[in-house]
């Protein structure tokens, strides 16, 4: 495999901490676009809540945030109190909306709280390794659930430019053919999803760190 790209300064940001960031950037994109994407009334039966707040199930919203928080806690230090306060507020937000018997206001808090944190991110983390390197699990999670999910070609085009625009500036070591190849894909006319989400999962290889 090519790995190519800068390998992070260890002593300044740790293999371990490279790797939570980088799932709290997937985490919190995998909160972000699922809820943006249920359109299941919350109220309407057991099946649709579990769906959202079920958190022992890895395919739900509730886990996935729970995920994202298990990161944010340990990497204070690296994206700031005032950065990790509102992945607490997502928390905090979801577990009003279960037990909430209109729950969609409050997940919607969810997700601005989620908006808020990429942009408190921007603005307060200092290290741009860290920054990047969360911006690149956002986007690798967005280019595969864009695929999994009926997304339009062009937004998985764009996702995909999106995402070779950033991933050589994490610092991160990255197989530059799989990016290659991922271009290709999205050149074709009918793009190969299947074939895209495999590229985009093999992207980055933490061992190789």
């Amino acid at each position: 495999m090519g790995y190519d790209g800068g390998k992070i300064n260890m002593s300044i940001l740790s293999r371990e901490n490279s790797e939570r960031l980088f799932w709290l950037g997937r985490y919190s994109e995998r909160v972000y676009t699922g809820l943006r994407s249920l359109e299941l009334d919350l109220s309407a039966g057991d099946k649709a809540k579990n769906l959202c707040f079920d958190e022992a199930n890895p395919e739900t919203i509730s886990y996935s945030l729970a995920r994202a928080y298990d990161n944010a806690i340990v990497l204070r230090d690296e994206i700031g109190t005032e950065t990790f306060s509102y992945i607490q507020m997502a928390v905090y937000e979801m577990k009003n909306a279960q037990r909430s018997g209109t729950p969609l206001m409050p997940l919607q808090k969810v997700i601005d709280n989620i908006a808020a944190f990429w942009g408190m991110a921007d603005d307060i983390i200092e290290d741009e390794h860290a920054r990047g390197i969360i911006k690149l699990g956002k986007r690798i999670e967005r280019v595969d659930l864009y695929s999994r999910m009926n997304s339009g070609s062009e937004e998985i085009r764009r996702e995909i430019r999106r995402l070779t625009y950033r991933i050589a500036k994490t610092g991160l070591r990255y197989d530059a053919e799989r990016v290659k190849r991922l271009n290709e894909l999205a050149k074709e006319t009918n793009i190969n999803r299947q074939e895209i989400i495999k590229e985009v999962e093999s992207l980055i290889n933490f061992e190789e760190i």
